[in-house]
């Protein structure tokens, strides 16, 4: 079953071993586990609901628990201590685009704020139950989870919206094709989720991002049906799919999405390469993605990950072996490793992965061979399993991802992470925090920081820490010209930082194309735009 305060399957444990612990130890102190609360005293916190009755609406306070939160910490908080402040008074399962109409009109009504859920992943704040008197609504998309069409001449799939990644990449691969969105909350997420809060996925080198898939689509909004028609190509003024990526559930709801598929890879493989220091890392990076090479990942780790993750893989007197080995050759202390991935005809992609190595030897790069990128695909969506592990030893783990060009990539990675040291420190703890680059462009490259610090055993105690951390990265970001969100998107937690991306008329632009769409407001009211009234 579906952890209800924590991340995926609740059989599923990501061990933390001995050596494991004691590294976290070594650097920030040791974790004081605690109890979680129990899911009858959560549910029994809910209020009773405020909906006026409905055949689709489940108003039962374990199914409205279940769909009140997403993944973000401050949700996990708000879970693990039992502190639920917010939920919505029901939730509904449509399992057409007509039901969504229905539900739709029933929204506008009774004047209730409607809240889309996919499979509940995202880390920005965007499922949080506003406050107020206005009654909330949760509307669960993923029973619209069928392929609807596939045109193989012109390689485009028509799924509902509310498909999980597996079960779209299952009903693809039985044709012979791929989606090739694979963000690390791919188990559980959707592909209406993916659209609507732009995600990248980890093989975008090669499939592109969310935004070069989407092809088309429908939304049902407050105000009508919004059909996006597939164009290979369009001059005809404004491309209404830019008007739907990235809105986040303000303007309507996603039923269907029309997406390019690819033939499934006839090869595909994963190398590590190592190098003596960022600098040369960040050197080959840079010279290997502006090769234009058919690669389909890089993903680079600096010196601090690069420790984490060896620290962390166990098998400890192989990794020993290994790091004697490449200190031999020059990759001690201070080296970074590069995870380079090749997909698709053996001879191309072999090719291309030839040609990266060369770029990269002469850089002074290691290359060690698949075994640790056969580890690394093998584990890519368990790793995530890992916050989990921490907190039940007394640790946090949160993360920050923006983007900028080259010549600000090692001074937000600088600057971040100095943040971050600087916030825990107001409270008298420490944090370890650690960075890689995952997505790579010929322009510039994404930097996602993640931090692991002790937790209280206190709620507001723990709150305050979060917000003390969050507050001095994104203000690290902001003040060193990145995006405030390169991948996960704005929800509620990001959306202070955005006037500095968009600025005073940008944002005026956005608020009005929501309300054009949504004249009452009862979509996804208070995520995405700043210091928003939401309507009572």
């Amino acid at each position: 079953m579906r952890r209800w305060n924590g991340w995926g399957d609740d059989t599923i444990e990501f061990a933390l071993g001995e050596d494991a612990l004691g590294f976290l130890a070594q650097r920030i102190g040791s974790g004081t586990p605690f109890p979680d609360a129990a899911f009858d005293k959560a549910c029994a916190q809910l209020r009773p609901s405020r909906l006026a009755p409905h055949r689709l609406i489940d108003t039962a306070p374990a199914v409205r628990l279940r769909n009140a939160l997403g993944q973000s910490l401050p949700d996990w908080l708000r879970l693990r201590y039992g502190v639920i402040d917010t939920a919505p008074d029901g939730v509904a399962y449509p399992d057409s685009p007509e039901q969504v109409r229905e539900l739709l009109d029933y929204a506008a009504e009774h004047h209730v704020a409607l809240i889309p859920q996919g499979g509940g992943t995202s880390v920005a704040g965007h499922l949080t139950a506003p406050g107020g008197p206005r009654p909330v609504l949760a509307m669960n998309l993923t029973r619209l989870r069928n392929l609807l069409s596939l045109d193989t001449q012109s390689q485009l799939a028509t799924f509902g919206a509310g498909v999980f990644g597996p079960d779209l990449e299952a009903q693809l691969r039985a044709h012979g094709y791929t989606l090739g969105h694979f963000p690390q909350s791919f188990e559980y997420s959707t592909l209406g989720g993916w659209v609507v809060t732009r995600s990248s996925g980890q093989q975008s080198l090669r499939y592109g991002r969310i935004e070069q898939m989407f092809r088309g689509g429908k939304v049902e909004t407050p105000a009508g049906t919004l059909d996006i028609p597939t164009f290979p190509a369009s001059a005809a003024g404004t491309d209404l799919r830019e008007v739907v990526l990235g809105s986040e559930g303000r303007l309507g709801i996603l039923t269907e999405a029309t997406v390019r598929v690819t033939p499934l890879p006839e090869y595909e493989s994963f190398h590590a390469v190592f190098f003596p220091s960022w600098d040369k890392a960040e050197q080959a990076v840079r010279a290997v993605v502006q090769a234009g090479l058919s690669l389909s990942m890089l993903r680079l780790s600096n010196p601090l990950e690069t420790v984490t993750m060896l620290a962390l893989a166990g098998h400890k007197t192989l990794i020993g072996a290994l790091e004697t080995w490449l200190r031999l050759r020059g990759c001690g202390e201070g080296k970074c490793m590069l995870m380079i991935g090749v997909s698709g005809r053996k001879a191309a992609a072999k090719a291309a992965l030839k040609d990266a190595l060369a770029l990269t030897r002469a850089r002074g790069g290691v290359h060690i061979g698949r075994h640790m990128g056969d580890k690394w695909k093998q584990n890519r969506f368990r790793n995530v399993y890992l916050r989990n592990a921490a907190w039940q030893h007394g640790y946090a783990i949160d993360t920050v991802e923006t983007a900028v060009d080259w010549p600000r990539v090692a001074g937000m990675m600088q600057a971040v992470e100095a943040a971050a040291t600087a916030a825990l420190g107001q409270h008298g703890e420490k944090v370890h925090t650690y960075t890689h680059l995952s997505h790579l462009y010929a322009q510039g490259a994404s930097v996602y920081t993640t931090f692991v610090y002790r937790l209280a055993g206190n709620f507001e105690q723990d709150l305050a820490r979060w917000r003390t951390l969050k507050q001095a990265v994104s203000q690290a970001i902001v003040a060193n010209g990145g995006t405030i969100s390169h991948q996960h998107g704005v929800g509620s937690d990001h959306a202070p930082y955005l006037p500095a991306e968009k600025g005073e008329l940008g944002l005026s632009a956005m608020q009005a194309l929501f309300r054009h769409f949504d004249p009452q407001q009862i979509m996804n009211p208070g995520k995405l735009l700043p210091s928003e009234a939401v309507p009572s």
